[in-house]
């Protein structure tokens, strides 16, 4: 298993102080990389992370959104991001990932080697990578992957 790297984030809404992934030890994290801009992200991932926040027991599953910006710079502002994650009632915590130093693809994204948005990262209790997927995913598939991940033994 491929421990999941620490995300590199400039700034979190919905919350009131940054997250690690190593603060959410013990929980399953289903990390949603995404961009406002993205028609499969807005239709599809972003209802489906919503979904997932408000019928898992946030005492075992954590949901994270990750604003993960590799194209349209300019009109994906974290004052456009506050107003969008606003609009679509989005409440779990959402964090923008720092842009590259030297590429167009910004640090989170690079690290997990994500090819695009969507992608979700199912990270399970100990802080592995246990499934990572580019586009959507069928609500049902996704729910079992995680209850199944609840489901197993964990000594932390």
């Amino acid at each position: 298993m491929t421990p999941a790297p620490e995300l590199f984030t400039q700034q979190w809404f919905n919350v009131p102080a940054p997250i690690t992934l190593a603060s959410l030890r013990g929980k399953v994290v289903v990390l949603h990389a995404f961009q406002m801009l993205c028609p499969g992200c807005v239709k599809s991932a972003l209802p489906q992370a919503q979904r997932i926040a408000e019928i898992f027991a946030p005492d075992k599953v954590a949901v994270i959104g990750i604003h993960t910006v590799f194209e349209h710079h300019a009109a994906m502002t974290p004052v456009a991001l506050d107003a969008f994650l606003h609009e679509y009632r989005i409440s779990f915590p959402v964090a923008v990932d720092v842009p590259g130093e030297d590429s167009p693809i910004p640090q989170t994204m690079a690290a997990y080697g994500m090819q695009g948005t969507p992608t979700m990262v199912l990270i399970d209790r100990a802080g592995n990578i246990r499934r990572q997927t580019l586009g959507t995913e069928d609500d049902l598939r996704v729910g079992a992957d995680i209850a199944l991940l609840t489901a197993e033994s964990w000594n932390g």
